[in-house]
Order: structure tokens, then C-alpha cells, then sequence
């Protein structure tokens, strides 16, 4: 359980994908195995610290001139798994989604136009040299996406509650192939049951992304930052993969009210970080 820090930087989400060291080409492989022998690495939060600094000068430094060769490392099986930071690509693909966010007023007095424009231009040079590259995360912020715990099951939670010096943990892992699988089960269940777009679409670009990588893959759902929007007793009794699974469960038996119930306390649950993200 990590360390608590005097300075926390909320509010985002993550799903990540791990991914073994067969995964990868050399010598970029021999590259992750050195760093996986490291006594300590990074945390998301030194990871978001390094990306907020860029931030400060000014003009800002909205996306790293250079790739992180930091990562993220767990073990499945015995098996040494990575998860590549890539904050380069992820500070592109950020900023095209943040035009969709902020007002123009807003966007222009955070990142000049002129910030923008030469980091586009960057990115398009970048990616007809890069024309598979993705990112081994996704990061929401002030929630957890309903599409992102179709992914989970129940039994696969892991909670540690907040102690001493350290902050609470909230998070899932299940193998690559069972992400897969529920993603596919789910889309069959809503393309029979009901015409909701929004969330298939969603659910249809995660499985996407996850065909990206390797089948023996670990893939987690942290819950990261958004520990500190939760009150503790919340948090210890949050199911919303459960919540998730039952609503889905009960559509592909036709029980429309059953689903409406589960989806009524998956959103009355998260109620309380959609009030806090607008509070001044």
C-alpha cells in the first residue's frame, strides 16, 4: 500500500494493461527486464507529479519532449508483467480531448493556441513514424466509467482500507482473456436488450484497445486518486463491478426493473464525486 504523501493529486481513474515481457521487441525488452529488477519504482503519483510540473513553466510544456522509460510492474504467475508509462502519446491523446472539455476562453488562457498548435503538429509527425502506437493506460478523471467494470468481476476486488501514513487502496485484476470474454458477453446482452448506444460504443472501443495486447495480459481498473473523493465507509462498501453485473445480468434475463435497481445505486453511489467536481 503506498506511502501517504504530503501533497495527493486527485481526482483520476485508471485501467491499465500489464503486459509479460515476451510482449515486447528488443531491445526494448531487455530495457523493461533491468527495470523490473529495480528494489523500488514510481507510483501514479509520482507519475502525475512529473506531468503537472511540465505545466508550470511557462509557456507550459503540455506534452514531454521525450517518452518516460518508466513503467509500472507487477508479476502473474511468476511471470514479470509491465505496463509502460508512455505519458508522450497520453499527453497527446489528453490534449486532443481536452478541446472537447474546456470553453475556448478557458482552453486558450490554460494552453496558448500557439502551445497547441506546435504540439499537434508534433503528434502528426510523431505518428507517421509511429503508426501502431497506443497507450497501455486509460485515465478518467472524477469517475470510474460504467464500460470500464464490465471488465470485472466481484471476487476480483481488492480493497486495503486507510491506516496510518498510508491512503486506501481500491482496485480489480482479471486475466486479458476474461476481460475479453465480458466485454463480448456484455455487447451481445445490450445489442439484444436495449438501444443504448452511449455504452456499447464505449464498451466497443475498450474491446478494441484490449485486442491490442498480449492474451496473456493482466489488466487492473485503479481506482487511484478518486480514494480521497470518497468517504471512507463508501468506499469499503463500494460493488460497482457487482452493481455493474447484476444490471447486466437482469437484461439478459428480460428483467428490466432489476436492471433500472442496479443502475439506480451505481449512480446514486458515485452522486457524491459528481457534486464534489463542480464544488468551488
Amino acid at each position: 500500500m503506498p506511502a501517504l504523501s504530503s501533497v495527493l493529486i486527485p481526482y483520476a481513474s485508471y485501467l491499465r494493461v500489464y503486459e509479460p515481457l515476451a510482449a515486447f521487441p528488443e531491445p526494448e525488452r531487455s530495457h523493461w527486464a533491468r527495470y523490473a529488477r529495480r528494489e523500488a519504482t514510481p507510483t501514479a503519483q509520482d507519475e502525475l507529479r512529473r506531468s503537472l510540473a511540465d505545466l508550470l513553466p511557462t509557456p507550459p510544456v503540455p506534452v514531454p519532449v521525450h517518452e518516460s522509460g518508466d513503467a509500472f510492474v507487477t508479476e502473474v504467475d511468476e511471470v514479470v508483467c509491465v505496463c509502460p508509462w508512455r505519458t508522450r502519446l497520453r499527453g497527446w491523446l489528453a490534449l486532443e480531448e481536452l478541446a472537447e472539455r474546456l470553453p475556448p476562453a478557458l482552453l486558450d488562457a490554460v494552453l496558448p493556441p500557439v502551445v497547441r498548435g506546435q504540439a499537434a503538429a508534433d503528434y502528426e509527425q510523431w505518428r507517421e513514424r509511429n503508426p501502431d502506437a497506443r497507450p497501455w493506460i486509460m485515465t478518467s478523471l472524477w469517475q470510474v466509467p460504467v464500460r470500464w467494470f464490465v471488465l470485472f468481476g466481484d471476487e476480483e476486488r481488492e480493497y486495503e482500507a486507510a491506516g496510518p501514513a498510508v491512503v486506501p487502496v481500491l482496485r480489480y485484476r482479471t486475466p486479458m482473456v476474461q476481460a475479453r470474454r465480458r466485454v463480448a458477453r456484455t455487447l451481445k446482452t445490450l445489442r439484444e436488450s436495449v438501444d443504448d448506444g452511449l455504452l456499447a460504443d464505449g464498451l466497443l472501443e475498450v474491446g478494441r484497445w484490449l485486442e491490442e495486447f498480449h492474451p496473456r495480459s493482466l489488466v487492473e481498473l485503479d481506482y487511484g486518486g478518486l480514494v480521497h473523493a470518497l468517504p471512507g465507509s463508501q468506499l469499503a462498501e463500494d460493488r460497482s463491478a457487482a452493481d455493474v453485473a447484476e444490471g447486466i445480468a437482469a437484461l439478459a434475463a428480460g428483467d428490466g426493473e432489476g436492471a433500472g435497481e442496479a443502475y439506480g445505486r451505481l449512480m446514486e453511489r458515485w452522486r457524491t464525486v459528481r457534486d464534489r467536481q463542480f464544488a468551488n
